[in-house]
C-alpha cells in the first residue's frame, strides 16, 4: 500500500481556495488582536514587555547551546557572551515589565517606522495589482503611528505600545483580509 501526499491529487484551484481561506482567517485574527489591543492597551503593553524577556531568555539559552558546538575559542567566546547579554536583557524585561515598557516603546516606534516605509516600497512594487493601494495605505497609517509614538517618548510609553500595536494589527489585518478577499475572488474567477 502506498501512501499520498495530502496535496496529491486535488486541483491545484481547491488548494488555492484552502490557502486564501487561511489567509484570510489569519486576516481576521489579526483584527481581532488588534482590537483587544486597543481596548486594553496596558495590559497588551505588559505582554509585549514578558514576551519580549522570554524571548531573549530564550535566546541565551540557544546561544549557550551554541557555544557547546565548538568551532574554535573566538566562536564559543562570541557565543557566550552574546548570551550573556541576552540573558540579561531577558531577566531585566521579566524583573522590570515597567520600565522594559518604555525601552520597547522607543524600539517599536522605529520598527512601526521602518515597516510603514517597507510597506510603501512594496506599493510601488505591486502598484498594478488588485487592491494593491490598501498596502499603501497601511504604509502610510504606520508611518504618522510610528511618528507619533517618537515624538510623545517616553511619557506615553504605558498606553503606546498597547494602542501602536492594535492599531498595527487592525490596519495590518484590514489590509491582508482585503488582499485575501481579492485573491479569492479571482481564485473563483478562474474556476467558474
Amino acid at each position: 500500500m502506498t501512501t499520498t501526499n495530502s496535496t496529491q491529487g486535488q486541483p491545484p484551484l481547491r488548494e488555492a481556495k484552502k490557502v486564501t481561506t487561511w489567509y484570510i482567517v489569519a486576516a481576521v485574527l489579526f483584527i481581532l488582536l488588534g482590537m483587544i489591543s486597543i481596548i486594553e492597551p496596558a495590559v497588551a503593553a505588559l505582554g509585549v514587555a514578558l514576551l519580549v524577556g522570554w524571548l531573549l531568555i530564550f535566546g541565551a539559552v540557544a546561544h549557550f547551546i551554541g557555544a557547546f558546538r565548538g568551532g574554535g575559542a573566538k566562536r564559543v567566546i562570541f557565543q557566550v557572551l552574546t548570551g550573556v547579554v541576552y540573558m540579561i536583557g531577558g531577566v531585566y524585561f521579566l524583573s522590570h515589565p515597567l520600565l522594559g515598557i518604555g525601552t520597547l516603546t522607543l524600539l517599536l516606534a522605529a520598527f512601526i517606522l521602518a515597516g510603514g516605509v517597507l510597506e510603501i516600497v512594496s506599493f510601488f512594487r505591486l502598484r498594478g495589482e488588485a487592491n494593491s493601494g490598501w498596502i499603501l495605505f497601511n504604509g502610510v497609517i504606520e508611518l504618522l503611528l510610528g511618528g507619533m509614538i517618537w515624538h510623545h517618548w517616553p511619557s506615553s510609553s504605558v498606553w503606546a505600545i498597547g494602542i501602536l500595536v492594535g492599531v498595527t494589527l487592525l490596519v495590518t489585518g484590514m489590509t491582508r483580509l482585503m488582499l485575501g478577499l481579492a485573491a479569492r475572488k479571482l481564485v473563483n474567477a478562474v474556476s467558474a
